[in-house]
C-alpha cells in the first residue's frame, strides 16, 4: 500500500533521512521506531506532504505522493494524528468527529444557509456515522461532552474517531500512547487492535517498546536517519544492530526488552 524507495530529506546541510526505504502492506499494522532525533516524524511529515523529499520517490496504492498537497493526500485516503492532541477542545465529541467528514460532505454553501433538504440529509448521515466511530473506540456515551472535559487518554481515542471519519485507507499514528499511563495504553492497544480487525492499515511512530511489540507485526528501525533493521518484532528484539544502537545491550540474552 506504502512504499518509501531510497528517500533521504535534507534541511540545510543536516542530512535528516538518508535513503529510507520500507514498504507497508495493505491490512498490517507496521511499526517504525527509533532514538528521539532519528527522523521518524519527517518520514510522517513526507507521507503527508507537508514537505518534500530532497531525493527518493513515496508511492500510496501505486501512485506517488511527491508533489500533491496536504488535503488531496487525505482525499487518496492517508490521515494521520499527532504527538500533540489536536483536538477542538469547546465542541462536543460527536461534532469533533463530523468535523473530520468534511472532506467527504457534498453540499453547497446555500444547502448549509438555508438548510435545504440535501443539506439536512446529509447532516443526519455524518451524525449516525460519528457515533458509529465514537462507538468503535468505546466513547460513543459521551457523543454530547465537550471534547476539554474528557481526560486524556479519551482525548486520544477521540482523535482516532476523528482520523477514521476522513475513511482512510492508511492511519498514521504519531507516538499515539505518548504521556499516558499504563491503563490508558493498554487500553488504546485494545482499541487499536480493534480498528486493524475492521481492515484498515496502520502504521505506528512510538517510543513505548511493550506497545509496538505487543501491537505491530512488523517493525522498521530508523537510526542517525537510516533504516538498520526490519523484520517480525521477534526479529527485532534479538537484532544485534537494533540493540547496540537503540535498545540496550543484555549480555547474557542479547535480545532487547519489551518492557
Amino acid at each position: 500500500m506504502l512504499e518509501l524507495t531510497q528517500v533521504s530529506k535534507h534541511f540545510g546541510g543536516v542530512e535528516v533521512l538518508q535513503n529510507v526505504s520500507f514498504t507497508v502492506q495493505a491490512g498490517q499494522v507496521f511499526g517504525l521506531i527509533g532514538p528521539n532525533g532519528a527522523g521518524k516524524t519527517t518520514v510522517f511529515n513526507l507521507i503527508t506532504g507537508l514537505i518534500a523529499p530532497s531525493s527518493g520517490t513515496i508511492s500510496f496504492n501505486g501512485q506517488p505522493l511527491t508533489g500533491v498537497a496536504p488535503h488531496q493526500i487525505t482525499r487518496r485516503g492517508i490521515a494521520r494524528t499527532f504527538q500533540n492532541i489536536r483536538v477542538f477542545k469547546e465542541m462536543s465529541l460527536l461534532d469533533n468527529v463530523i468535523v473530520g467528514m468534511h472532506a467527504h460532505l457534498d453540499y453547497s454553501a446555500a444547502g448549509l444557509l438555508l438548510s435545504l433538504p440535501g443539506f439536512r440529509q446529509q447532516e443526519r448521515q455524518a451524525r449516525v456515522r460519528a457515533h458509529e466511530l465514537l462507538s468503535m473506540v468505546g466513547l460513543d456515551k459521551n457523543a454530547y461532552d465537550l471534547a476539554d472535559a474528557m481526560s486524556y487518554g479519551d482525548q486520544r481515542k477521540l482523535e482516532l474517531a476523528r482520523a477514521l471519519a476522513t475513511e482512510p485507507k492508511l492511519l498514521l499514528l504519531d507516538e499515539p500512547v505518548a504521556g499516558m499511563n499504563t491503563g490508558e495504553k493498554s487500553e488504546l492497544m485494545r482499541v487499536i487492535v480493534r480498528i486493524a480487525e475492521r481492515g484498515y492499515t496502520i502504521f505506528v511512530i512510538e517510543h513505548d517498546m511493550r506497545f509496538v511489540m505487543g501491537l505491530c507485526q512488523r517493525i522498521a528501525v530508523l537510526n542517525f536517519g537510516r533504516i538498520i533493521a526490519e523484520g517480525k518484532p521477534e526479529e527485532i528484539k534479538r537484532n544485534p544492530d537494533v540493540i547496540e544502537a537503540y535498545l540496550g545491550r543484555d549480555d547474557e540474552s542479547e535480545t532487547v526488552s519489551a518492557a
